[in-house]
């Protein structure tokens, strides 16, 4: 097992379209991951920055096992109101960060929120960049790539994802919520990553992955 506690970015990690810096949150130290402020600003969220390369690439590499992390997501301060507090896992990201698969939480649209149908059974998503994003997937397999779980913001959540040859489970807090079994992925094996995205901001702890 590879084992990063995520206290201080790890010596090899890069950033892509992400800050990152220790901080504590919750009694726990680990690692803040945002998008930069001009970003925000003055970026292009609905373009470039919808399920696309926000990511802290680890220096490790990885096909099929177990990875496992914990999460405590919150909203930016200049959130808006369609962004859901995204926050998750990256992985067979390949060396030019072209082609990989995710699995990332919506904390706000988690059942502790109450969030309003259809965003109650939102909570968790699979998606593979670049061709097989959330909007493709739900317009085309509805219901098929996300699911309901029992989160939501400001609270440390575990998530783990048991990656196969073919596809992936994803478990929060220890209950199988979402299977996927095809990956859309071209890539089989490739770095593993901390992913943000727009209007969110989460610690990362405990990152464990299984070969």
């Amino acid at each position: 097992m590879t084992y990063f506690d995520l206290v201080d970015l790890p010596t090899g990690a890069k950033l892509s379209k992400v800050v990152a810096v220790p901080r504590e949150v919750g009694g726990r130290r680990g690692l803040w991951v945002a998008l930069p402020a001009d970003i925000r600003q003055t970026g292009l969220p609905n373009v470039d920055y919808i399920d696309a390369e926000n990511i802290v690439v680890m220096p490790v590499e990885f096909s099929t096992g177990t990875l496992e992390v914990d999460i405590f997501i919150t909203l930016a301060a200049d959130a808006r109101p369609e962004d859901r507090g995204f926050a998750g896992l990256d992985y067979h990201i390949d060396d030019a960060i072209k082609n990989f698969e995710s699995v990332y939480l919506r904390a706000t649209n988690g059942l502790k929120e109450n969030p309003p149908a259809p965003r109650d059974v939102r909570a968790i998503q699979y998606f593979a960049f670049p061709n097989a994003k959330f909007q493709y997937l739900r317009d085309t397999f509805p219901g098929a790539y996300e699911a309901p779980a029992n989160i939501g913001l400001g609270e440390w959540i575990n998530l783990r994802l048991e990656v196969t040859a073919s596809g992936v489970k994803s478990f929060v807090n220890g209950e199988l919520v979402l299977s996927i079994a095809e990956s859309l992925c071209k890539a089989t094996t490739g770095k593993v990553g901390l992913r943000v995205d727009i209007g969110s901001e989460a610690v990362f702890s405990n990152l464990r992955i299984s070969s």
